[in-house]
């Protein structure tokens, strides 16, 4: 049986390549694991090698060996740190069973420095250190850049000036200039040729038309060659229009001929057909000869209707674009939304305090000695605590804060050293009682309390004291509701702890997830 133990205890075996080094060099950690080729080996991972600290974790190498493998793991481990150290021993899982390495000692050496030939000098002052400017320049060089494009289809789609078509310019001719380009354009076609007489026909009695529709009756497009010959007799009679008797006349010939060649299938001669564009293209000089001048007054409304019409495209414009960029917003807002959540990005457009620190630029520093290591969205400065005068002399305390119990959201960090008779022994959850009806002397009302055991990233081991309370708001005296977080750890004669009060938010409770995962402490022998 001891022959079989001992065999089982040899699969494992670590070593290190030195046992002295000088501060900041390296050594390599060395586990060898002898399994069967069907076992699960698992090795170390993470900062366990404290108090040196793993700066690499190389890959494992695999050696074939009969019907066994020889599995060979290294780690590169330092120590910033003179003294001597003692590297734990490490948990190997190999199948179903647990191996522990050995422990190894190991010297860290300070660097000697001749002093003979190197100059010592003072310590240089703080200066202030300018902060980082960031990518924010990425984002708004980005936003700048699709606004741009939004700006320069709206111009190019909505404001620019464009180029007039061929039919708009033919628009802004006067009527006569239309009718007279349009007889021009009927002369070009080849309906004559053709003998398309209808068409001929057609064309040519809707020039006429719309020729006497803008200057003489403004039903003459849709009336009947009856009802618009009636008209202009009717406007003749009255004075309105000084058209002569053959004018009318010949229009009446024209318009009745273009009906029988429309809906009765007459075939004009084509000779006849080119007379007859001839007689509406005098008949047009004649109308425009008896048209009255315009008067100021018209000429005025003219150019006022002209204005209106201006305005009304520039408003129609200005409703389109709008409407364009609403839209734009609005299906911005709603793919944001679904992808971030609505909370998030009414939070990131209005703005939230939580939001913003955890969003922020995280300070990661050392408070106090021994030193609690710890990253927060804002730096802690040094605060002194008031304390009696016969306490003075027997504890230190160092405490780091950034903001109050009152704010919306506060942390401090405290060491309290006391004299160290060698019968010290804290009570965590005595202390923490204290420490409550500490909150409730700066006003805190309605506290909960949950206890649970609190273990950091790299080890060392405390009590977590939790839960909710009021507290009245400095400014708009209105209580509100928030949570808090008392971390403390006991350390012979050494007392740490961190205290935390956030709102009850998502981003607050990320907020202090986050700071409670970057906790690490240092013992005074470490």
């Amino acid at each position: 049986m001891f022959l079989v133990s001992f065999a089982s205890f040899s699969q494992v075996t670590s070593s290190i390549d030195s046992t002295s080094i000088k501060i900041g060099e390296q050594i390599t950690y060395k586990i060898e694991v002898e399994s069967d080729t069907t076992a699960l080996v698992v090795f170390p991972e993470g900062q366990t090698f404290a108090p040196l600290e793993m700066i690499e974790s190389y890959a494992t190498d695999t050696v074939k060996n009969n019907e066994k493998y020889n599995i060979i793991k290294k780690y590169g481990l330092t120590q910033f740190d003179s003294g001597a150290y003692t590297i734990p021993r490490q948990k190997i899982l190999v199948g179903d069973k647990t191996f522990f390495t050995d422990s190894l000692k190991v010297e860290v050496n300070n660097v000697v420095v001749d002093t003979t030939k190197q100059g010592l000098y003072d310590i240089k002052p703080i200066i202030e250190v300018k902060k980082r400017g960031g990518n924010w320049w990425k984002y708004v060089l980005g936003i700048l850049l699709i606004l741009g494009l939004v700006a320069l289809a709206l111009w190019w789609f909505i404001w620019r000036e464009k180029p007039l078509s061929e039919e708009e310019k033919i628009a802004l001719l006067p009527p006569y200039d239309r009718a007279k380009l349009a007889l021009k354009k009927l002369d070009e076609s080849h309906y004559l040729e053709h003998e398309q007489l209808k068409d001929y026909y057609s064309e040519l009695t809707l020039i006429i038309r719309k020729y006497l529709d803008e200057k003489v009756y403004d039903h003459s497009l849709e009336s009947t060659t009856d009802e618009l010959i009636s008209k202009l007799r009717l406007l003749k009679d009255g004075n309105q229009i000084d058209l002569s008797a053959d004018t009318i006349k010949n229009l009446e010939s024209i318009l009745r001929r273009a009906d029988l060649v429309k809906f009765a299938k007459s075939a004009p001669d084509v000779a006849l057909a080119e007379l007859d564009r001839n007689t509406i293209d005098a008949e047009i000089d004649h109308v425009k000869e008896v048209l009255p001048e315009p008067t100021e007054e018209e000429k005025l409304l003219n150019e006022e209707y002209r204005e209106a019409q201006e305005r009304k495209q520039k408003r129609q414009k200005i409703w389109l674009t709008a409407g364009i960029c609403f839209f734009l917003m609005i299906a911005t807002l709603t793919g944001f939304s679904f992808k971030y959540g609505f909370d998030y990005v009414k939070d990131t457009i209005i703005g939230h305090e939580s939001k913003e620190l955890l969003e922020g630029e995280w300070v990661t520093s050392q408070y106090g000695f021994p030193p609690i290591t710890i990253s927060t969205p804002k730096v802690l400065k040094r605060f002194d605590l008031p304390l009696p005068e016969e306490a003075q002399e027997k504890v230190k305390v160092t405490s780091f804060m950034y903001g109050t119990l009152l704010d919306v959201f506060s942390i401090m960090a405290s060491t309290t050293t006391s004299p160290n008779n060698g019968d010290n022994k804290i009570d965590l959850e005595a202390l923490s009682e204290t420490s409550i009806k500490g909150m409730e002397a700066q006003g805190a009302k309605n506290i909960t309390v949950l206890r649970d055991k609190f273990t950091t990233p790299n080890g060392a081991e405390g009590l977590k004291t939790y839960g909710t309370l009021t507290a009245s708001d400095p400014v708009t005296k209105k209580e509100r509701a928030a949570n808090y977080v008392l971390l403390q750890f006991a350390s012979e004669n050494v007392l740490q702890q961190i205290v935390i009060s956030y709102p009850d938010d998502t981003y607050a409770k990320e907020m202090v997830a986050r700071i409670l995962n970057s906790v690490e402490l240092k013992t005074q022998e470490d």
